[in-house]
């Protein structure tokens, strides 16, 4: 298992293991991390994670986790027209590439494909003071969770803490272009956790709230 996290994570969890008495059965890698700029974590052929710099008390980093945009899709009854077309031209097709046929006719990708379905990602911004050009960071994020700690009335609070309001994290999702924001990260002294979803959307409509084991599925 590879864990990242800031300077002196690596202590943190060997000494709650021994103190436990526990162990994994699975070694454990450490990854500390120190960097102000975003740093690429992770990436195989299928995705990217990446740290987003945020801004607290203390050293803090958010994670992007970005799906890569995969193959186009096959148009069949497009395909059908075209009986010189066999099955073993299909991953090309769906490369991308134009066909050619026999009689020198191209036959355009686009019209033997459709268009790759778009790529899912997902922005996590924990504890973090609002930050303007968070939402260049994460541009196009499809889903965000954003803490939420306050609400506008608290601002104030909110920037001397190094937290956020709800209002705020309504902004980062409007000036991301995201498609859903997850609100978390509620301080106690609100009676009512929906106050922090009728705030955000004041600015965008498709709020969720986060709460202990709480799933929730997003699809293409």
């Amino acid at each position: 298992m590879h864990i990242y996290g800031p300077k002196g994570i690596k202590e943190a969890v060997l000494l709650v293991l021994k103190l436990g008495g526990a162990y994994t059965p699975f070694p454990l890698y450490f990854h500390e991390l120190s960097s102000k700029n975003s740093e690429l974590l992770y990436e195989d052929d299928k995705v990217l994670v990446r740290t987003i710099p945020l801004q607290h008390r203390v050293y803090t980093n958010g994670f992007l986790f970005q799906e890569k945009e995969g193959e186009r899709r096959l148009n069949m009854d497009a395909i059908a027209r075209y009986p010189e077309i066999e099955v073993c031209d299909y991953q090309n097709i769906k490369n991308g590439k134009n066909i050619t046929l026999e009689n020198g006719k191209t036959i355009a990708n686009t019209e033997l494909t459709f268009e790759p379905h778009r790529p899912q990602s997902y922005a996590y911004c924990s504890d973090t003071v609002y930050l303007e050009d968070l939402a260049t960071e994460i541009q196009r994020t499809r889903v965000i969770y954003h803490e939420s700690t306050f609400l506008k009335i608290n601002e104030e609070l909110a920037a001397k803490t190094m937290h956020a309001t709800a209002y705020q994290a309504g902004l980062v999702a409007k000036n991301a272009q995201a498609e859903a924001l997850i609100l978390g990260h509620y301080s106690s002294r609100y009676p009512d956790v929906n106050m922090f979803k009728q705030e955000a959307q004041e600015v965008f409509m498709n709020v969720l709230l986060a709460e202990d084991g709480k799933k929730f599925v997003f699809e293409n």
